[in-house]
């Protein structure tokens, strides 16, 4: 199942679109900002009920 989040991108602050797919369990990976193009770590963690929370890091912050 694929959910839409909207996140700020760490470096130029612009909102993106995420596509998160909560049935994969918990991830991390990188992707780059649709705007600035800079990498971005993106983590998310998927609870026990299947809920996924993400947040995202620049390359710095990893």
């Amino acid at each position: 199942m694929l959910d839409l989040q909207d996140i700020e991108c760490p470096y130029c602050g612009e909102l993106i679109s995420l596509a998160l797919d909560t049935s994969a369990g918990s991830q991390r990976y990188i992707e780059d900002c649709h705007v600035c193009c800079r990498p971005i770590t993106v983590v998310l963690d998927v609870d026990t009920d299947g809920a996924g929370h993400v947040h995202v890091l620049a390359q710095d912050d990893v």
